[in-house]
């Protein structure tokens, strides 16, 4: 009995989370009616778990074949489309947690060609103010120190103005580094989330597992939802099994009580029978008795000899 209410409970519970499950997913692929899918979803679970019940109640009865044609149909259709929701809400799930991580990668390629060009910016800065050194250098190697020193002068305006841009460029530089360590510590967090997705990945994939990650989630989903659904309706079956073979066994029993109450009768029956046949010649018995006073010697020789024959008898 405790088996069979397990299972009973089992059954359910699957059930209703794999309906969950599926009436989320079946509400995302229909966004725009999502409040009349979550009511026609809870409506067709019910129905599916119902139907399935009295089918294997009344597979042998005389039910029409259309009908138990139509009804086998139904459930095997909405064991399908539970189904289907739920590989649509495990695969919404699965993209919800991989969007992040593909939306980090594209963040950080625009980082990257941001500190690019910023760096581009200093090396062209640094290049121009070597050259200026370099001309400044001609002026001293050729002993024109103060010329040169006029020369500098004259540059100081074109220094400023390559110096601050190197500064702003550097500065630029590290908040974009800033920027792009974060989301890199964010990508590593994603990266050890899905982690054991990749090892399923090589697992079935092997080394070329990073091209074929979204087959192998896949693939994953594909076995959780062959187990899930079509479980919870087996279940309810093996549990309508399981109750009917406890009725039965009730049955039986009563019927095997009522069969050694009905024998027991009998047996009573017959030995009031035979007491009531005592009785009557015991009374037979003492009517002659007592009619002994007034037979001769022969009669009453005649009687004894009846008296020992039902004694025998008796015996």
């Amino acid at each position: 009995m405790f088996l069979t209410i397990l299972t009973f409970l089992s059954a359910i519970s699957i059930s209703v989370i794999a309906a969950g499950y599926s009436i989320i997913g079946l509400a995302t692929l229909f966004a725009g009616a999502a409040i009349p899918i979550i009511a026609m979803g809870t409506a067709l679970e019910i129905g599916k778990l119902v139907a399935a019940s009295w089918l294997y109640q009344n597979w042998r009865s005389d039910v029409p074949k259309l009908l138990k044609a139509y009804l086998f149909t139904s459930i095997i259709v909405l064991i399908f489309i539970t189904s289907m929701g739920i590989f649509g809400f495990l695969s919404k799930a699965h993209l919800d947690q991989v969007k992040p991580q593909s939306g980090n990668a594209l963040n950080i390629q625009v980082l990257d060609k941001q500190i690019n060009q910023q760096q581009v910016i200093i090396d062209r800065a640094e290049k121009t103010l070597n050259s200026l050194d370099k001309a400044l250098d001609k002026y001293i190697d050729m002993e024109y120190v103060s010329r040169g020193l006029k020369e500098r002068e004259k540059q100081k305006a074109e220094r400023e103005v390559l110096n601050k841009t190197i500064s702003e460029a550097t500065a630029k530089i590290v908040e974009l580094n800033k920027t792009k360590n974060s989301i890199e510590l964010e990508q590593i967090k994603i990266e050890a989330e899905v982690g054991p997705l990749k090892y399923v990945a090589e697992l079935i994939y092997g080394d070329d597992a990073k091209s074929h990650f979204d087959e192998a989630v896949r693939i994953v989903i594909l076995i959780l939802i062959f187990v899930f659904d079509p479980l919870a309706v087996l279940l309810l079956i093996a549990a309508n099994i399981s109750l009917k073979q406890i009725r039965l066994k009730k049955n039986l029993t009563k019927l095997d009580e009522k069969n050694q109450l009905e024998k027991r009768i009998e047996r009573q029956q017959s030995k009031i029978e035979k007491l009531k046949e005592k009785d009557r010649d015991f009374r037979k018995l003492v009517a002659e008795v007592g009619e002994l006073k007034d037979m001769s010697e022969d009669e009453i020789k005649l009687k004894l000899n009846q008296i020992y024959d039902w004694n025998d008898k008796s015996n």
